[in-house]
């Protein structure tokens, strides 16, 4: 997905690298949802166990305001996380 670069397909480590200490870890199961804020929005990942890889791995990620909770654009909410 263009502008997702470096996020889908990433491990737990790699997002911690690219983010910061997420505001959120929770583990549902076998997944794992990372959330992410800054001044921007907040950025949740979701990441689930895949067939080539024995840790979760981030396959969905959603953004929204934190005023409102509204739907923003993915990318640039990971260009704003990425700029802080």
């Amino acid at each position: 997905m263009p502008g997702l670069e470096g996020v889908i397909g990433a491990n737990q480590k790699q997002l911690v690298r690219e983010f910061g200490t997420p505001r959120l870890d929770v583990w549902e199961g076998d997944a794992r949802k990372l959330q992410f804020t800054g001044a921007a929005c907040v950025l949740d990942i979701y990441l689930y166990p895949t067939s080539g890889s024995r840790e979760p791995l981030a396959t969905f990620v959603d953004a929204r305001r934190g005023s409102d909770g509204q739907d923003v654009d993915r990318a640039a909410c990971v260009a704003a996380l990425r700029q802080r």
